[in-house]
């Protein structure tokens, strides 16, 4: 680990021109020293000839790693395996910083050492380019701690924190899940304590594309939705690691996890609807995973299967809207 350095690691498949702009991001900041890891995932086009043509206009600070196509999580993990830093700058390839975000959260993280992850305000880019000139999510607000917060939703982007690097080492390496698998790690790192430290400024832009992207589908997708199970499994773990049973949060989270169950079931996913039906009921607690909506739907399943009451549940919920 090298004092004061900022390494931000970039994923990027196919995205040759947004790449550009993103590193130019990182480039543009007056913060140094900094590096730029850039891990091409297997791309089609000419997007690793660009990387290492930024690599060659930039040796020194910018350097290229590749790998077989595993998606995003495995790229941040490959680059953050080469990084040096002190801080970890993740930064999605369609994303770009802000001008002063790394002379900001370093120096919040200089005067609260034991914040583990500075972050700020992350604006948001639609398609069409309009810019909306308001905190995107919860950026704007002033929060300590990543939990319990982090259990209802992931409230800001890829590019929005910067994190210490004994933080991230401390969480471990991402996992191979190609959805939600930023929400899942940020939940890790909360369980670890995850304390924050808001910075008042722009620091991001989040920008909405007409390309494709990872996060689209529907819920009948049953690979999207194995992910998401994965996904879900996983960040309740992190929660009753981190003690969080009981809080209105899990309680939210619980509905969420009995929903998600019946997607999957819709989606003709039993084994998954299954397991996050008994997830639902444990993360409830005793006395309201007992409840009488648990009961009747466990001798629907019974009485029609997995799939079939899904269904039928996404039918009612849709005649109750």
């Amino acid at each position: 680990m090298i004092p004061d350095l900022v390494s931000t690691v970039i994923p990027v498949f196919n995205r040759p021109l947004q790449l550009r702009e993103a590193v130019e991001s990182v480039l543009a900041q007056d913060y140094r020293p900094i590096e730029i890891v850039i891990v091409d995932d297997d791309s089609t086009d000419d997007t690793l000839a660009v990387a290492r043509a930024l690599a060659e206009q930039h040796s020194g600070i910018i350097h290229v790693a590749t790998q077989a196509n595993a998606g995003p999580g495995m790229a941040r993990e490959h680059g953050r395996q080469l990084a040096q830093g002190e801080f970890i700058q993740y930064l999605d390839s369609d994303d770009i910083l802000l001008p002063g975000k790394f002379s900001a959260q370093v120096a919040a993280l200089r005067f609260n050492p034991d914040a583990d992850v500075a972050y700020g305000i992350t604006y948001f880019r639609d398609s069409d380019g309009t810019l909306v000139n308001e905190p995107h999510k919860d950026t704007g607000k002033n929060i300590s701690t990543m939990f319990p917060a982090f259990l209802v939703s992931r409230w800001w982007e890829t590019a929005t924190p910067l994190y210490r690097s004994s933080v991230c080492d401390a969480a471990g390496p991402w996992t191979d899940l190609s959805l939600e698998e930023d929400w899942e790690y940020d939940c890790r790192i909360a369980a670890t304590g995850g304390k924050l430290v808001w910075c008042p400024v722009p620091v991001s832009e989040h920008r909405d594309h007409s390309g494709g992207r990872l996060s689209r589908g529907t819920s009948l997708d049953q690979r999207r939705m194995r992910q998401r199970s994965r996904s879900h499994e996983l960040i309740l773990g992190h929660a009753f690691r981190a003690g969080l049973q009981g809080t209105p949060e899990m309680q939210r989270f619980a509905r969420e996890l009995f929903l998600l169950s019946r997607q999957c079931g819709a989606a003709g996913l039993p084994v998954e609807s299954r397991q996050l039906f008994e997830l639902s009921k444990q993360a409830s607690g005793a006395k309201r995973g007992r409840g009488l909506d648990f009961g009747l739907y466990r001798i629907g399943t019974v009485l029609v299967g997995w799939k079939l009451m899904g269904r039928l549940s996404g039918w009612l919920d849709g005649l109750r809207n």
